[in-house]
C-alpha cells in the first residue's frame, strides 16, 4: 500500500480517493508519511482521500489562523493551536482539519505531545477552507468536535454541533457578542491588498474596541 501511495502524484487542488483501506492500513499510511508533508487526509469507513492543497488555501488557512490566534490573546484566553493534527476516531474515522485550538479544554491537553481521542476531548474549534477540498461533516460529528467554521469560496459559516448535527449559526459560542461573521471574511479579504501585518493590527485594534465598548 505504501509504495503504491509514494507513486501517486497529487497535484496541487487535486484529489485521490481509495477505496477498501483497512483501518490498520491507514494507521501505517499515517505513520509511514509522517507529519511534514504537504498532502491532507481524511478516512471515514474504509475510504481515504488524499489532498494537496494550492498556495491560495494555505495561504487563507494561515491568515485565519493568525486572526483566531490575535483574538485569544486580546481576550487573555489560553489556548492551544494543533493546526493539521491528525484526530481519529479508532477503526472509523479520521482526518486533518486545516487549523484547529484547544481553547475550553486547553488545560486538558496541556503539554501533552500525542492526543488520543479516547480518552482525550476533541478540539474545540476546527476550522476548514473549502477551496480545494470539501469538508468531511460526518467525520467532525463522528469526532464530536463542538464548533466548526468552514469557509467556502467567501462563504463564512460558524457550524455548532446540536442534536446530532451542525447548524450554522450567527455567532461563535467561544466568542460570543462579536460579529466575527462578518468581520473575518472583511479581514481576510484584506489581507490580499494590505498584507498580513497591517490587517492583523487591525483586526486587534477591533478587538479591543469589542472589549471596550
Amino acid at each position: 500500500m505504501l509504495l503504491e501511495l509514494q507513486r501517486i502524484n497529487v497535484p496541487p487542488g487535486q484529489r485521490v480517493i481509495l477505496q477498501d483501506v483497512t483501518w490498520p492500513e491507514f494507521e501505517t499510511i499515517l505513520e509511514e508519511l509522517g507529519e511534514h508533508r504537504g498532502s491532507r487526509l481524511a478516512y471515514e469507513d474504509g475510504m481515504l482521500e488524499i489532498m494537496m492543497p494550492l498556495p491560495e488555501h494555505e495561504d487563507d488557512k494561515e491568515i485565519i489562523g493568525d486572526l483566531v490566534k490575535a483574538l485569544l490573546e486580546e481576550l487573555e484566553i489560553e489556548f492551544r493551536s494543533l493546526g493539521s493534527t491528525t484526530f481519529k476516531k479508532p477503526t472509523a474515522q479520521g482526518l486533518e482539519p486545516d487549523q484547529c485550538f484547544y481553547i475550553q479544554h486547553e488545560a486538558a491537553i496541556r503539554g501533552q505531545q500525542r492526543i488520543d481521542l479516547s480518552v482525550d476531548p476533541p478540539p474545540d474549534l476546527a476550522i476548514e477552507i473549502d477551496i480545494t477540498s470539501r469538508t468531511h461533516a460526518s467525520i467532525y460529528l463522528a469526532l464530536q468536535v463542538p464548533e466548526l467554521w468552514r469557509f467556502d469560496q467567501g462563504v463564512f459559516q460558524i457550524n455548532i454541533l446540536a442534536s446530532g448535527r451542525y447548524q450554522d449559526v450567527p455567532e461563535s459560542p467561544n466568542f460570543p457578542g462579536l460579529a466575527l461573521k462578518q468581520m473575518i471574511p472583511r479581514y481576510l479579504k484584506e489581507s490580499k491588498t494590505v498584507g498580513r501585518n497591517k490587517v492583523l493590527k487591525a483586526f486587534r485594534q477591533w478587538v479591543r474596541e469589542q472589549i471596550q465598548a
